[in-house]
């Protein structure tokens, strides 16, 4: 496999996996700002072509290391990132619940970016 490049592209709500030039992979998130400020990954996707090669698994794992770098909590919506932080615990902590609904009651606010 050619060297992975995650990038955070924060204005347009992705983490970005880039691969010879070419985006393969993205974890779609918004950032909540209470209850608390929280990164909430609402889908991960990843191009056909790359599937099964770890992206959407390294995509997570970056997500939780942006979020721990800044403070903040992860409050994933996405079924891909519930399902790796479940099997990840020591590299994802639980989200609150409260978080949880609050990030919820957002998306359902401004369906518009998703």
């Amino acid at each position: 496999m050619s060297e992975i490049e995650i990038r955070d592209d924060r204005a347009a709500g992705r983490l970005e996996a880039v691969g010879a030039g070419e985006v393969v992979g993205r974890i779609e998130y918004f950032v909540l700002d209470a209850p608390e400020r929280a990164l909430v990954p609402v889908h991960t996707i990843v191009e056909p072509a790359h599937e099964g090669r770890g992206i959407a698994g390294s995509l997570a794992r970056e997500l939780y290391a942006v979020a721990r770098s800044e403070g903040v909590a992860v409050a994933p919506l996405c079924p891909y990132v519930v399902k790796w932080a479940e099997r990840h615990p020591d590299e994802a902590p639980a989200a609150d619940p409260e978080l949880l609904r609050a990030a919820k009651e957002w998306l359902v606010a401004h369906p518009e970016g998703f």
